[in-house]
This record gives C-alpha cells, structure tokens and sequence, in this order.
C-alpha cells in the first residue's frame, strides 16, 4: 500500500482548482468573461484572476518566491490598470470591471501559477505544515492553516465561475 502524504493531499487539492479554472475559462470570448451578472457582481475573468493571484501572492510569499505575476510578465502580458501586487481583494465595481483578459490570458497563468505551487508543495512534509507564516493573527497562522485557506478561497471563486458560466450557457 502506498503512503499518502500531506504534500499529496494538497497537490490533489490545488489540481482540483486547476481544472475547475481549466473548465470555466475554455472556450469563451473576451466579453462573456467579462459579463456581470448585475453592475456589483464578479466577472469570470475577475474571479479567475483573483483566485489566481491569492493563490501566486500566498503561496510566493509561504515559499520565499517571487510572485508569477511580475516574475515570469505575466502583470505586462495582461497589461492591467493596477499596480502589480493587486490581488484584487476589495476591489470596487469599477476595479471588477478594469480586469479584461482572454481565457488564454488567464488559462495560461494559472497554469504557470499552479506549476510553482506544486513544486513547492512536492518538497513539504508534515512538520513543514507548522511553521509559523503570519504572526499578523492570533494565533498566528500556521503553512498548514494558510495552505488550506488558499484552498478554500480559491474554490469558492471557482465555484463562483463555474456558476457564472452556467448563467451564460443559458443567455
């Protein structure tokens, strides 16, 4: 029987995202990942991006890394009117509707963002789980604990996306 290790749970986990991101972006045009679903909500270009960028900017950070996003070009790739370490987290309407992409765009750094995760999580074991990550937080956050809420917030966006597309395959 083969051993199944913290390191695989968590690959298992950001693959999942991987393909949900995979499936809600394919296929589309630049303006239905653009669609709202009223003027307050996320587009699906928005969530993808965002989810995205939680994830490049946690995991960098957890693993002493540079982000994806100005490391490898893909801030001038998209060409955003936001300053490079935006993440999107309380964005206005306005910012919502500033971030236009194609799903290539957001395919293709998601993927490269997913490639840097799993290659950080392929070297962890256990113990690496309880390092201490944010002393910001009482108590202070654990990888372990940080790892799991990149994970949560990533597919609740996803799922977010998901439900978008859905709306569009109905317009």
């Amino acid at each position: 029987m083969t051993t199944l290790t913290s390191s695989d749970l968590l690959v298992d986990a950001f693959g999942r995202i991987r393909e949900s991101v995979a499936d809600a972006v394919e296929g589309l045009s630049g303006e239905e990942l653009a669609f709202r679903v009223d003027d307050s909500a996320n587009s699906l270009a928005w969530l993808v991006w965002h989810l995205t960028r939680i994830q490049d900017d946690h995991i960098a950070d957890a693993a002493g890394l540079e982000q994806v996003w100005t490391g490898q070009g893909w801030a001038e790739r998209f060409g955003l009117p936001l300053a490079g370490s935006d993440t999107g987290y309380g964005h206005t309407s306005a910012q919502v509707a500033s971030v236009s992409a194609t799903a290539e765009q957001l395919a293709g750094y998601h993927d490269a963002v997913h490639a840097q995760t799993v290659g950080y999580l392929a070297g962890l074991d256990g113990k690496a789980l309880t390092r201490v990550v944010d002393t910001s937080w009482d108590p202070p956050v654990t990888l372990g604990v940080r790892l799991i809420s990149v994970v949560s917030d990533n597919l609740q966006h996803a799922g977010q996306a998901a439900f978008v597309r859905g709306i569009l395959s109905r317009r």
